[in-house]
């Protein structure tokens, strides 16, 4: 089992309300959310955060310095920690409860699905180090299952943000929202993708742009990744567009069918398995709406691998390079 004490620092700037900004700064997810917790804290005194002995890597000790007598650290025991989140919310509290996401989707499966969502509680489960990037630590610690998992569950929004602006904007919004909310965030450090005016609506997608060649729609990490894939391929000659779906329920089927209109090749981009997850849901939507030829870039129905997360990256075919292949193979196969 990985190490539970790992620490980072947050380089964010202040805004002139103090509050700290990642607009435009590359920043690992997890960071930004530690920065969104203490703010929300200071606005929020029904705010309160429980933890499962991993508050140096969630970023959640940010939250425990701030205030103390609003943290909980549950120690390893996950399922406690969700159903310890359930009493709060019925106490009239909004906890957020966090730890990596493979122990806090797999381990806690049951009290999520009997406790939190069964009966409609406001509890926030907000997971780090998902996928892939969480790198060295190895299949067992590397949860691409968890969207499915959550997905699956009635009352559940699942959220899926690409970069640490993204982020501080979902915390902000789940916090408006009374409900189940799952969010998947990362270990590394990722690009800022999204543009300074953007704000984060549950449900809504992010349209860069729309193309008539195909489109692509991402979340996560991919959407850093389908951007650059963009540009490549403008290069030759394909017009491709770009949709960050960082809610993957309830998916914005607007949006996408806008994008299956304007082309007729839609291609999916997680770091996360496509059976299940955003590629899955896109679809099964899409086949009984709209069909039209969807092409799936993640992980094919196996675990992950120890490594370094750009090497993983590469290996399982979730790289810029792999999406720029599969749009120009799906568009010679269909010419």
């Amino acid at each position: 089992m990985g190490s539970r004490t790992e620490q980072s620092a947050v380089s964010g700037q202040q805004s002139a309300a103090g509050t700290q900004s990642f607009a435009g700064q590359a920043v690992a997810t997890r960071d930004a959310y530690g920065a969104a917790l203490v703010e929300l804290g200071k606005r929020n005194e029904k705010v309160v955060v429980l933890d499962a002995d991993l508050s140096g890597s969630t970023k959640t000790a940010k939250f425990a310095k701030a205030f103390p007598e609003r943290f909980f650290n549950m120690g390893i025991s996950e399922q406690d920690m969700v159903g310890t989140a359930g009493g709060l919310s019925l106490a009239g509290k909004m906890p957020f409860a966090s730890t990596f996401a493979i122990f806090e989707t797999g381990r806690a499966w049951e009290q999520i699905r009997q406790t939190v969502c069964y009966s409609h509680l406001n509890v926030k489960l907000v997971a780090t180090h998902s996928g892939l990037t969480v790198g060295e630590d190895g299949a067992s610690h590397q949860a691409l299952e968890d969207v499915a998992l959550m997905r699956v569950l009635p009352e559940m929004i699942v959220i899926v943000p690409s970069d640490g602006f993204e982020t501080q904007q979902v915390i902000d919004a789940i916090a408006e929202y009374e409900g189940p909310v799952y969010v998947r965030l990362g270990r590394a450090k990722v690009p800022a993708v999204m543009p300074p005016d953007y704000k984060f609506q549950i449900g809504k997608a992010h349209i860069f742009n729309l193309g008539k060649d195909a489109n692509i729609i991402a979340d996560g990490i991919m959407v850093a990744a389908a951007l650059q894939a963009r540009e490549t391929l403008a290069k030759e000659g394909i017009d491709a567009g770009v949709i960050n779906m960082s809610t993957v329920k309830p998916l914005d089927t607007e949006a996408l069918l806008k994008a299956a209109k304007a082309s007729k090749l839609i291609v999916t981009a997680e770091e996360h398995s496509v059976i299940g997850g955003l590629g899955g849901a896109v679809a099964e939507y899409l086949s009984e709406n709209h069909p039209v030829a969807v092409k799936r870039i993640g992980t094919r129905d196996t675990f992950g691998g120890s490594g370094k997360p750009d090497e993983l990256l590469k290996l399982y075919g979730l790289t810029a390079d792999d999406i720029v292949k599969t749009v120009i193979q799906a568009i010679g196969k269909r010419l």
